[in-house]
C-alpha cells in the first residue's frame, strides 16, 4: 500500500478502534472507487432521452436509489424519464464498468482488518444485485454480516431507515454503530439513526 493509503488507513483505525460493536459502510464511493463510473452510466443512459445530464447531481444525490435520482432527474430537466430507465442505467454499468471496479484501498483494509473484531455491515442507495456483484469484484462479501439496499427499507438514505434496519439486524443498539460515508445523504442518514459517522472523501 502507498504511504498516503496507509495513512488514511491510520487515522481510521484511531477513530473506530475497541469501540464499536458494528462497523457500517457505505458501497460506492466508499469501498468502491467507482462514481465516475455510476457518472458515465447515468449521462449514457439519459442522453438516449436527450439528456445532456451534468453528472454533479450524481454526487449531490450520492446514496439515492437509482429510481429516485431518475425522478430528480426528470424534474429538474423538466422531461420524463421512463420507470425503466433506473434497469437501463443499471444495464450500461454492468456491461461496462462493473468488472473494472477498483477498490478505495484504505477503507477495504479497514473493513477486512476488523473482520471478526467487530460485526461488518454494508448499507447502500444500490440495487442488491449491482451491490452483492461490486462486493464479489472487490473480494469482500465473505466479510459481511449484513447487507441493505435500496428498496428493502420504508424509506431510503437520507431517512435513518436503512442503518436502522442493519443495527435491528445485528442485534446492535445504533449508539454502537460507527457509518462510514462519502456523500451528504448517508451522512444525513446515520445522524438521524444516532450513530456516530467518518466521511470517507474528507480524510
Amino acid at each position: 500500500m502507498s504511504i498516503n493509503t496507509l495513512e488514511k488507513l491510520s487515522i481510521l483505525k484511531e477513530k473506530t478502534a475497541g469501540k464499536y460493536k458494528a462497523l457500517l459502510y457505505d458501497c460506492d464511493g466508499t469501498l468502491a472507487d467507482n462514481m465516475l463510473a455510476h457518472k458515465l452510466s447515468y449521462k449514457e443512459a439519459a442522453a438516449k432521452y436527450g439528456i445532456d445530464l451534468d453528472t454533479n447531481i450524481i454526487d449531490e444525490l450520492a446514496g439515492w436509489p437509482t429510481l429516485l435520482v431518475a425522478e430528480e432527474i426528470s424534474k429538474r430537466y423538466q422531461t420524463y424519464l421512463p420507470d425503466t430507465f433506473s434497469k437501463e442505467k443499471t444495464a450500461v454499468f454492468f456491461d461496462r464498468y462493473i468488472e473494472r471496479t477498483e477498490p478505495i484501498a484504505f477503507v477495504t483494509e479497514h473493513l477486512k482488518s476488523n473482520f471478526g473484531k467487530a460485526l461488518i455491515g454494508v448499507v447502500s442507495g444500490g440495487s442488491r444485485r449491482t451491490v452483492q456483484k461490486t462486493l464479489s469484484v472487490l473480494g469482500l462479501t465473505d466479510y459481511i454480516d449484513v447487507l441493505i439496499c435500496a428498496g428493502e427499507t420504508p424509506n431510503g438514505k437520507p431517512y435513518p431507515d436503512p442503518f436502522l434496519a442493519a443495527a435491528k439486524t445485528l442485534e446492535v443498539d445504533p449508539s454502537e454503530c460507527m457509518v462510514f460515508e462519502d456523500g451528504d445523504p448517508g451522512v444525513t442518514a446515520a445522524i438521524a439513526a444516532g450513530m456516530d459517522w467518518v466521511r470517507i472523501d474528507k480524510i
